[in-house]
């Protein structure tokens, strides 16, 4: 009993490593062994529980589920590189053009498409940013407005299906990802639904801060109507047919994203962007961030079994289930602390270190854990979003023009911040929102 505050101690050590820059994978693995050695020499610790690492081990290279990462980073990127996101928000653009905030309308539209792709953060804002940033500027649109509507829409790969973030979700918390795919559908329509009415009300509030496109760049009639089937309509097929088949239950999110890399193939194909260069950096970016993912899994493995092994499992789950206020108190003191974490360090660090230690007093408490899943992805959203420390803010920053400042960039995010958690206190007030599909799915006349 004298030594339970080494679990505490642990995780405050890993964090701090993590704060400083230190690779994730050798923070969680070298603070996993530092303290092994620590509990072991003051006998808290048995060796014993490294006898689980293999089978650990094994267990991650053989989960099915974890076989959807690449594949959505392959189908997000191979749109990305390929050019065809950049003509899809090209001609979003042109089509909302002559209305006020149409360049803005468009993004919000084009983010979320993005984000039912990529499922990515910072390849939707960096895309965003490098492609209408300039444009919009170029209009005569506010600074505030034009970063804001990109970082906002940007985050919307965290909750829109599907999404690498709902997948390592549902892999941590133990439940299907197709349930939460279905389940987190509705709040983020309901979050792009959100932005988009901000935009239209600024803008006829204030036409000056989103003038329409002059007369003399737009295009009609049958050239816009050519443009609109050619470049918009077959990464929205797409997009249908992975969702579709998730949601009807044809294929697994696994199937799915499979179906999605090849779709994307084909579009790259018919476009005439298909070719070993861009192959090449396609497969090298989906490499790169998958290998980080599973190291990042197999470092948290490692903290995860010693966190056990010093009793810091028993201690956070007293201490969490003893909170003032039962549920809504361990609520309140998760949100919190998962919206304070995702300041400093990114998601994929919060899904292995945190969501093992909150989710088995969860479950215990009675919660639904798609929808706990849900507000999680939801919350990390707004703190992705949250200055000083949001990441996607550091991500428009790094490929903004100099003369958008950092402060531009904090206020127009601060109005879309208010959306996001207003969006979030409806779907924690009501949490049908998030069941309603997935009860739908589960239903005996479903298909």
């Amino acid at each position: 009993m004298g030594y339970d505050w080494l679990g505490m101690a642990m995780f405050a050590g890993a964090l701090v490593l993590l704060s400083i820059g230190f690779p994730v994978a050798f923070s969680l693995g070298g603070v996993a062994i530092l303290f092994a050695l620590i509990g072991a020499a003051v006998g808290e610790f048995s060796f014993s529980f490294f006898n689980a690492m293999p089978s650990r081990i094994f267990g991650i290279m053989a989960n099915y589920t974890l076989l959807a990462i690449p594949y959505f980073i392959f189908l997000g990127s191979m749109l990305e590189k390929t050019g065809i996101a950049e003509k899809l928000l090209e001609t979003m653009g042109i089509l909302f053009g002559r209305v006020r905030g149409g360049l803005a309308l468009a993004v919000v539209i084009v983010g979320a498409l993005l984000a039912a792709s990529t499922g990515v953060v910072a390849a939707t804002v960096v895309a965003m940013g490098l492609i209408s940033l300039p444009i919009m500027l170029r209009y005569g649109y506010s600074k505030e407005l034009a970063a804001g509507v990109i970082v906002a829409s940007g985050t919307l790969g965290q909750i829109i299906p599907p999404s690498v973030v709902l997948v390592v979700l549902g892999d941590q918390l133990g439940i299907p990802v197709g349930d939460l795919f279905i389940g987190s559908l509705i709040p983020g329509l309901m979050m792009a639904t959100a932005f988009a009415l901000h935009v239209l009300i600024v803008a006829f509030l204030k036409p000056e801060v989103a003038p329409a496109l002059p007369a003399n760049v737009r295009i009609g009639g049958k050239k816009l109507l050519v443009r609109v089937i050619t470049v918009m309509l077959p990464p929205l097929l797409l997009i249908v047919i992975v969702l579709g088949s998730i949601f009807f239950g044809i294929a697994t999110p696994t199937e799915a994203g499979a179906l999605g890399s090849v779709g994307a193939i084909i579009l790259a194909a018919i476009n005439g962007q298909l070719n070993w260069a861009a192959l090449r950096e396609v497969c090298d970016a989906t490499m790169r961030i998958t290998t980080m993912v599973m190291f990042i899994l197999l470092g948290s493995t490692a903290f995860s079994l010693v966190f056990r092994g010093l009793g810091g499992d028993r201690f956070m789950s007293n201490l969490l289930i003893d909170i003032p206020g039962g549920t809504i108190g361990f609520l309140l003191v998760n949100m919190l602390v998962i919206f304070l974490l995702g300041f400093f360090i990114d998601f994929f660090e919060i899904a292995f270190i945190v969501i093992p230690i909150f989710a088995p007093v969860a479950q215990q408490l009675g919660i639904d854990l798609v929808w706990y899943g849900v507000i999680i992805g939801a919350n990390l959203q707004t703190s992705f979003l949250t200055p000083p420390f949001g990441f996607a803010l550091f991500y428009l920053r790094g490929v903004a023009p100099p003369e958008l400042k950092t402060e531009d960039i904090y206020r127009g995010a601060i109005p879309f911040i208010c959306l996001q958690l207003l969006v979030l206190a409806l779907i924690i007030i009501f949490p049908q929102i998030v069941s309603f599909l997935p009860s739908l799915s589960a239903s005996p006349g479903a298909v």
